[in-house]
C-alpha cells in the first residue's frame, strides 16, 4: 500500500492531546533516573492520557531490542550493556509515583543467556521492598523458549504474568520477528502450570489482515491454556517503514469480540480501538481477580484495590 493509498483514520481514533504538570513531572523523572517507558519508545497513543493521570509502563533492559517486529517502533540493534542498577531505579520511580499497580515490560534481549529474566525478577523484588502492597504486573518476551528463564520470573511471584501473542497464527511469522505463535501459547501454558494462582494475560492487535474466525480460534487457543485476561486493540502503523494497516476495526466489532471472549471464559476482556496491552491494567486485574475469587480460584483479598497504576503499553509490546 502506497502513502497515497493509505487508509484515512476514522473519527473514533482521534486522540485528544492534553497535558498537565503530571505529564511534565513524569517525563522529567524518567530522564533524571535514566529510565525508559514503552509509552514513549513504542509511541503509544494513550501516553497523554496516562502520563497526565500519573501512570506509565516501565520498560527495562534498555531501549534497544534484538528483534525487528514489523509492527513495533522500539529501536532495533545489538545492546551493548546490562544495567544491574535499573531495578532499583524503577522501584524508586514507582515509589515516587505512589503506585499501587505497576506494569513492567522490556525489549527482547536475545543476546542474554536468560533473556533478561533475572532483571525482571530483581525488579519485582525491588518494587515489593519499597512498595509491599503494590501489585506488580510483568509483560515478558518469550525468552526464546527458555523455560528455566520463565521459572526465574515466576519464582519472583508477579501478581500478573502477561505475554502477548500479538496476532493470529497465520500471520504470526509475518508480523513478529523470531517469536513463534505456538511458543507463545506454550509459555502461557507453562506459566500457569508453574504458578496456577497467578493470573495470565495476553493481547491481540487487529487490523493486520486477520479474519474473524481466526480471531476466535486464537481466543480458543488462549483459553485452552487457561489464559485469564485478554486485550484487543487496533494496530496503528508507527512509521511509513512499518507494516501497513489493512483496515480500521469499528468499535462495534470490538464490542462483539468482547462478548465472544467473555463467552469463552476469559475473566476480563478489554476490547476497543485504543486499548493496549496494559491500558487500565489495574481495572483489568481487579475485574479478573474478582471473577476468579468467585470461582474460589484465588483468595478474595488477593492483590490490592487500586487507585493508581502503571498502565499504558503499545499494541503488541513484545
Amino acid at each position: 500500500m502506497t502513502q497515497r493509498e493509505k487508509l484515512e483514520k476514522p473519527d473514533w481514533l482521534r486522540i485528544k492531546l492534553t497535558t498537565n504538570g503530571n505529564y511534565a513531572e513524569i517525563k522529567d523523572m524518567m530522564r533524571t533516573k535514566t529510565l525508559h517507558t514503552v509509552c514513549e519508545e513504542a509511541r503509544c497513543p494513550n501516553i497523554y492520557e496516562c502520563w497526565t493521570n500519573r501512570t506509565a509502563t516501565f520498560m527495562i533492559l534498555g531501549d534497544i531490542c534484538t528483534r525487528a517486529c514489523r509492527f513495533c517502533a522500539v529501536k532495533t540493534g545489538l545492546p551493548t550493556e546490562l544495567d544491574l542498577q535499573e531495578p532499583e531505579r524503577v522501584a524508586e520511580a514507582a515509589e515516587q509515583m505512589g503506585l499501587q499497580h505497576c506494569v513492567v515490560t522490556s525489549v527482547a534481549r536475545d543476546d542474554l543467556a536468560d533473556g533478561g529474566a533475572s532483571i525482571f525478577a530483581a525488579t519485582i523484588k525491588a518494587i515489593r521492598k519499597r512498595l509491599p502492597f503494590c501489585r506488580v504486573e510483568v509483560l515478558i518476551p518469550d525468552f526464546m523458549g527458555n523455560w528455566d528463564a520463565l521459572q526465574v520470573v515466576m519464582d519472583a511471584n508477579p501478581d500478573i504474568l502477561n505475554h502477548n501473542i500479538e496476532t493470529v497464527e497465520r500471520l504470526s511469522d509475518r508480523v513478529r520477528a523470531k517469536a513463534k505463535y505456538k511458543r507463545s501459547i506454550e509459555l502461557l501454558k507453562r506459566a500457569k502450570e508453574m504458578k496456577p494462582r497467578i493470573p495470565t494475560k495476553s493481547s491481540i492487535m487487529l487490523g493486520v489482515g486477520e479474519e474473524w474466525d481466526e480471531i476466535l480460534l486464537a481466543m480458543d487457543d488462549l483459553r485452552a491454556v487457561d489464559c485469564n485476561i485478554l486485550t484487543l486493540g487496533q494496530y496503528l502503523q508507527p512509521t511509513p517503514k512499518h507494516m501497513p494497516i489493512k483496515r480500521y476495526v469499528h468499535p462495534d466489532e470490538f464490542a462483539k469480540l468482547k462478548v465472544e471472549g467473555k463467552n469463552r471464559g476469559f475473566r476480563h476482556v478489554e476490547s476497543g480501538p485504543l486499548v493496549r496491552s496494559s491500558y487500565h491494567a489495574h481495572e483489568q486485574t481487579d475485574s479478573a481477580q474478582a471473577a476468579m475469587a468467585e470461582e474460589e480460584l484465588i483468595p478474595p483479598n488477593y492483590g490490592l484495590e487500586s487507585t493508581g497504576s502503571c498502565a499504558s503499553a503499545s499494541a503488541g509490546a513484545k
